[in-house]
């Protein structure tokens, strides 16, 4: 057919920003899925098959937290040596200093953050992986059933939502899964070892030090109720900005030729400066975790050191537990702080994976016949049977469409705007099922074909256009993909835009930009010509298809159409009733219903609605 300073965690490795201060804090913080459980639940089903390397981030994650809390305790060991050995020298007691077992602490303490490190690097690298083979299949996915989408679907949803849950929701997921899942885990494990060394250590001080639990709690709490409204309102305006840049660059001709400038650039610092406010409050907000959380922290100090210098007076901890105890203190706040980062950034995550599963679960096109009708031998006879059909199923347009075309008959199908002429053609390629009655092909239903089957029947040329990035030889080959270079050229000669390509630079190799803006409407008509010409369709389908070319250029497409549809049963829509003068049957259509059909001689003796419409264009270019 044609047509993102981050605070080290764990053997030293960057801790992944969470949602509340960070780049991901744009992705959507703050947002909830409508169902939490049951959105998470489906994300772990499709993990499954990542179970095992999943299985084995955790486990890594654990180990690396394992091996880096016990790491105080040793440097502690070495303080307390160190004391005690200068003690001993001072009071003429001891040897001094035993730098000899100082050392073997040493090397023990650098193997065990080595160990945490591979621990850490090793997980970072499974969970890439797994990360990113998510996205790959997912979007894998999502582009597949793009195409397995009945074009109701592309009538309720927007292109940028589509695109959104390509892009930023499948982005989100990934970031999830490569940041918050060993942070989550080790946080949680961290949090339970640094309080298990704590309690090694000295009872009573980290009991002391939990009692400052709660005001953490309520710190971070009291800033994830605040941001949270604000992280939403951001994600909100950040939406319409895109939506509103994309509107105005697609339409970009549009706006300069109303003079739209200024409308749309006020438009469009209201969204900005709501979306600054909005995001300011948020990034603010957010940006009061880790003072608070050192505020908080530095009460912990004060209140360590002077309960943990009388506990050393009384000899009841010595030096290096002291130590050690403060770097756990310093341990003690940061897992809070990120366990409750991931536990906000999982909302926006379920929120993105029900975006994507909806997606992929949306109804699909009817499937094909268990027993398809092959193409092959097909005549063309094409016969509308009692055809009613609406895009609401509430609403027909179509109530009752019966006609029988003969193969090779040229049909034209005249009617005024929203007749349902367009429509018609949009049944008889399956872009739509009909919501009741049949359309046949030489006596087979449309729905008992395959639709690449069915599509392949056809050749279209539409009014509006459609090329893509690419010479213009591989735009006309769209067509039939595995033309030659001489048939390629041979249809440009047959629609009169060979003379034209050999004059661009490059000649068949010129390259379109994006919007083919690069040659002119007419000319874009012309190579959808030649397209349809080199794909030699059964049955062509004309929608205005001259619209855009000056009368001398459209008297010689006209011939070459004439050429062209010899032998093949063709449909055309037309206004301008002039060209179809030659139609072998004109179908007058008028609120979904034929009201006349015949030749236009016919019709025109009949004087009935065709020739009041054929007489009114005469009136109007007399008058002209």
């Amino acid at each position: 057919m044609s047509e993102e300073t981050r605070a080290p965690g764990p053997g030293g490795r960057p801790m992944g920003r969470g949602p509340m201060g960070g780049p991901m804090g744009g992705m959507g913080a703050g947002e909830k899925a409508k169902n939490f459980k049951v959105t998470m639940g489906k994300l772990l089903r499709y993990l499954a098959k990542y179970k095992l390397s999943l299985i084995l981030v955790v486990l890594f994650a654990i180990g690396s937290a394992a091996f880096f809390v016990i790491g105080p305790k040793i440097l502690g060991n070495v303080t307390t040596e160190i004391y005690n050995g200068l003690v001993n020298k001072i009071q003429g007691t001891g040897t001094g200093i035993d730098f000899t077992l100082i050392g073997r602490i040493m090397i023990n303490l650098l193997c065990l953050y080595v160990v945490s490190a591979c621990f850490s690097f090793a997980q970072g690298f499974i969970i890439s992986g797994v990360a990113q083979k998510v996205s790959y299949r997912m979007r894998d996915e999502i582009s597949k059933k793009i195409n397995r989408l009945p074009m109701k679907f592309f009538d309720r949803v927007t292109h940028g939502e589509v695109l959104s849950r390509v892009t930023n929701d499948v982005d989100t997921l990934s970031q999830s899964l490569n940041q918050s899942l060993p942070q989550l885990v080790s946080s949680v494990t961290m949090l339970v070892g640094t309080i298990i060394m704590m309690f090694s250590i000295s009872w009573l001080m980290t009991v002391v030090t939990l009692l400052i639990l709660p005001l953490s709690m309520l710190a971070v709490s009291s800033v994830v109720k605040r941001s949270q409204k604000y992280f939403k309102q951001q994600q909100k305006f950040l939406g319409q900005i895109n939506g509103q840049v994309e509107e105005v660059y697609g339409g970009h001709n549009v706006v300069k030729a109303f003079n739209g400038e200024a409308g749309v650039v006020e438009e469009f610092d209201k969204t900005n400066e709501t979306l600054y406010g909005s995001a300011w409050k948020s990034q603010f907000l957010s940006g009061m975790m880790m003072p608070m959380m050192t505020f908080i922290g530095n009460i912990s100090y004060v209140m360590v050191s002077i309960l943990g210098g009388y506990l050393a007076i009384k000899k009841t901890i010595t030096v290096g537990d002291i130590q050690s105890f403060i770097q756990y203190v310093r341990s003690f706040n940061q897992p809070i702080a990120q366990a409750a980062q991931v536990a906000n950034f999982l909302q926006s995550t379920a929120a993105a994976a029900e975006r994507v599963f909806e997606f992929l679960e949306e109804e699909e096109e009817v499937p094909e016949a268990d027993e398809p009708v092959s193409p092959e031998g097909i005549r063309g006879q094409v016969e509308f049977r009692h055809v009613k059909f609406g895009y609401n199923s509430d609403k027909l347009i179509i109530r009752d469409f019966n006609a029988i075309i003969s193969p090779g008959q040229k049909i034209a199908i005249v009617g005024p705007t929203g007749a349902g002429k367009t429509t018609i053609i949009k049944l008889l390629m399956r872009f739509y099922d009909v919501s009741g009655g049949a359309i046949l092909i030489d006596g087979h239903d449309i729905r008992d074909f395959r639709r690449n089957d069915l599509r392949g029947l056809f050749g279209m040329v539409l009014q509006d256009t459609w090329l893509f990035s690419g010479t213009l030889r591989e735009n006309i080959r769209y067509g039939k993909l595995d033309a030659t270079d001489a048939e390629v050229e041979a249809a440009a000669r047959a629609a009169h835009i060979h003379h034209f390509i050999r004059t661009q630079p490059g000649g068949y190799d010129m390259e379109l930009n994006e919007e083919a803006s690069n040659i002119s409407q007419g000319q874009k008509q012309l190579l959808t010509i030649a397209r349809a010409i080199l794909a030699d369709p059964r049955i062509l389908i004309l929608d205005e298809a001259t619209s855009s070319v000056d009368t001398r250029t459209e008297i010689r497409i006209q011939k070459a159409m004439d050429n062209l549809m010899q032998g093949r049963t063709s449909f055309i829509i037309a206004h301008r009733l002039s060209t179809i003068r030659d139609a072998d049957l004109i179908l007058v259509m008028r609120d979904g219903d034929i009201v006349e059909q015949g030749s236009h001689e016919e019709l025109l003796e009949a004087g009935g609605y065709y020739s009041e419409l054929y007489n009114a264009q005469f009136e109007s270019s007399e008058a002209v």
